[in-house]
């Protein structure tokens, strides 16, 4: 019995022969390899189109923007893993994948609807002032945290989401979704009443927006970054472990209480 939705059975990612390996129509051995970066072959294999220059860079910025977080829950449980499982790298990866959720380092796409709609409405005819603070106060309305803001360690401001910004003006990519963006810090120190710094996550949806990445695609970027991130963690696990350490001291700072 089929479940779901019938597709066609057919993929325009891969096919191989005894010769030859073709991807997204190019051939992988000689007009792939040793001419596309990780960004150039993440953009064609995603979409089937070469990246223009700008597409390409952003990528690699926010791969590596992105990688490195510190030890954070998805990195101790990667570590843990290894140190219990040290023939399983990929179950350690995975661990550590599974804690990329929407409270660390996946809001990127929650966030690209946000703007999507901050757009719309300023194509509508509103400023773009006034759609960032009609939609901050909806967020604030229903109990919701706004995308893209707010950072534990980071204040008044995150330096890669500057950064972001400042690349994408020099390279003449700020388009609708980032000057949708920029109206969203005083609307949302408004309706909260006090100054929320922008995160990463802002900047990265409106600029791949700004640069025709798929908006159901940005979800993945953060995921392959923050598996470079935990393949770095991983190796230092095997000649530095801290796996087990970090499992003994966070038990000694949990208080059991009998209920």
């Amino acid at each position: 019995m089929l479940i779901g939705k019938k597709g066609e059975a057919k993929t325009a990612i891969e096919t191989a022969d005894a010769n030859s390996i073709t991807v997204r129509g190019k051939d992988l051995c000689n007009e792939v390899m040793g001419h596309n970066s990780i960004g150039e072959f993440f953009f064609l294999h995603l979409t089937g189109r070469q990246p223009t220059s700008d597409q390409a860079f952003f990528m690699d910025v926010l791969v590596v923007a992105l990688a490195e977080h510190g030890l954070t829950p998805s990195v101790q449980a990667a570590r843990m893993t290894l140190a219990a499982a040290p023939e399983a790298l990929q179950g350690a990866v995975a661990a550590g994948l599974l804690g990329v959720g929407s409270v660390i380092l996946g809001s990127a796409d929650v966030c690209g609807d946000m703007l999507d709609d901050a757009a719309a409405r300023v194509e509508g005819g509103e400023t773009a002032e006034a759609a960032a603070l009609a939609i901050a106060h909806e967020y604030k309305a229903a109990g919701r945290f706004i995308p893209g803001f707010g950072h534990p360690i980071h204040h008044p401001v995150d330096p890669r989401a500057v950064r972001i910004l400042q690349l994408a003006e020099e390279r003449g990519v700020s388009g609708r979704y980032v000057n949708a963006l920029r109206a969203f810090p005083d609307a949302v120190a408004e309706v909260w009443g006090k100054t929320l710094p922008m995160n990463l996550q802002g900047p990265m949806a409106a600029v791949l927006l700004d640069l025709d990445y798929p908006k159901a695609a940005i979800r993945g970027i953060p995921i392959l970054a923050r598996t470079v991130g935990l393949i770095g963690h991983l190796n230092e696990e095997t000649e530095r472990p801290i796996g087990f350490l970090l499992a003994h001291h966070g038990e000694e700072a949990i208080e059991y209480d009998g209920n």
